[in-house]
């Protein structure tokens, strides 16, 4: 008896070990790889050991895994050389928060499995896969290319934003930030939107140009893209930007692209307030 338990014990850790390995889950070829039969595959199932998740793919142990469970278990569904990729790959990478809903996998190939409930499909020619936290996924490059159309230019610019400030490689043509004439423009079309009065653009003021400026107003804006203002020099840059400004009787505001792009209103309401207040009218009348 002793005997027939150990060799029950020896495959069932190979699983643990295998699924400790990949968030908690296996896939059918995996078992049957350390010697899990079909029919042992249906008991372990009946006793609450396994849990599916899609054909082929078990939870092992509880059938609560966690987003990256979920993640390797719907690249282990579609087979050798399938990855997480598109929106998918993106939220993997950190460059996006999890939305919900299907998860993307890319396969190899033009035909193949047919579709999967949770899952949706891309048929390519070419997957460059690469791993995060052991996961199957397309490389970043290829994730921020498979962004492009397929989400709002406002969350495009976030992943990339997002993956130059994890470092990830994603190349100097798709790594670009938003220009500063992008910023410029979106500013002002915020402006014209919430009926403010339009500033000055690019206004040297002593020793510096100022992004936006109500000189009569004695308001400032500044507009922080990442591509401009990163690093410690360009910290420096801007906080030395702020006190001349604020020794010629300017009030300095700091802005965002996220603002911008995801807080307009808000954005407007302050500074139709401060456009508006006692302090720069009695600057401007002065």
């Amino acid at each position: 008896m002793r005997h027939m338990d150990a060799k029950v014990a020896r495959p069932d850790a190979r699983v643990a070990e295998i699924a400790g390995r990949q968030h908690g889950v296996i896939s059918i070829g995996q078992l049957r790889r350390v010697g899990i039969t079909k029919d042992a595959v249906r008991r372990r199932l009946e006793t609450g050991r396994l849990h599916r998740i899609h054909r082929g793919v078990y939870a092992v142990g509880h059938p609560g895994i966690s987003q990256y469970g979920r993640w390797m278990a719907a690249a282990l569904a579609c087979g050798e050389g399938a990855a997480v990729s598109h929106r998918s790959a993106a939220e993997l990478w950190g460059l996006l928060k999890p939305a919900g809903g299907p998860i993307d996998i890319s396969i190899p190939g033009n035909s193949g499995r047919a579709r999967r409930r949770g899952l949706r499909l891309h048929r390519r020619t070419s997957v460059r896969v690469t791993r995060q936290q052991g996961i199957p996924v397309t490389k970043p490059a290829q994730t921020i290319g498979d962004l492009r159309g397929l989400v709002s230019q406002t969350e495009l610019r976030r992943a990339i934003r997002q993956a130059n400030v994890l470092g990830l490689p994603i190349g100097p043509e798709t790594g670009r930030d938003r220009t500063r004439s992008d910023l410029e423009r979106d500013f002002l079309r915020l402006c014209r939107r919430y009926r403010l009065p339009l500033p000055e653009v690019n206004v040297r003021v002593g020793h510096f140009l100022v992004d936006f400026l109500w000189r009569d107003r004695r308001l400032a804006v500044e507009t922080d893209g990442y591509r401009y203002h990163r690093g410690r020099q360009a910290f420096r840059d801007d906080r030395s930007r702020d006190l001349e400004l604020r020794a010629r009787g300017f009030e300095v505001v700091r802005l965002s692209e996220d603002q911008i792009d995801e807080e307009p209103g808000r954005v407007a309401d302050v500074l139709r307030e401060l456009l508006a207040s006692p302090r720069h009218r009695v600057a401007a009348d002065g």
